[in-house]
């Protein structure tokens, strides 16, 4: 199954969901920070359902449970595609470019990648 594309609203609605684990609309109205009206919230995961994203998984009271369907990782991979791909041409050394430049990436930073590009490249 490909991923869906997610708004960022309900990529946010999603992250809360992945850190409760499971959620009725009311809990995740509840756990967002500025939160729109709970309709909105409710309309939301309809749509992350219709989209796949999230299931039913069992019932509160007369309230719907929902989980998610997608993983963390799988999406975090592809949003940061999709962003590598709208703002940067694909390139990630661009990102990391800007982020230098914006003074967000410290020396640290950059030894930590080096290491962890090291050992997945096989110490290349």
């Amino acid at each position: 199954m490909a991923l869906p594309d997610l708004s960022r609203f309900e990529l946010q609605v999603l992250r809360r969901l992945w850190t409760l684990g499971e959620a009725t609309v009311g809990d995740l109205h509840r756990a967002l920070d500025d939160a729109p009206s709970y309709s909105t919230v409710r309309k939301i995961v309809e749509r992350l359902e219709d989209k796949g994203a999230v299931e039913r998984q069992s019932r509160k009271g007369r309230a719907l449970v929902y989980q998610p369907l997608v993983s963390r990782p799988a999406m975090m991979k592809k949003e940061v595609r999709r962003f590598l791909n709208t703002l940067f041409d694909g390139s990630a050394s661009s990102l990391v470019a800007q982020l230098a430049e914006m003074d967000e990436l410290t020396l640290e930073d950059l030894k930590r990648l080096e290491e962890e590009i090291g050992d997945e490249g096989g110490g290349k």
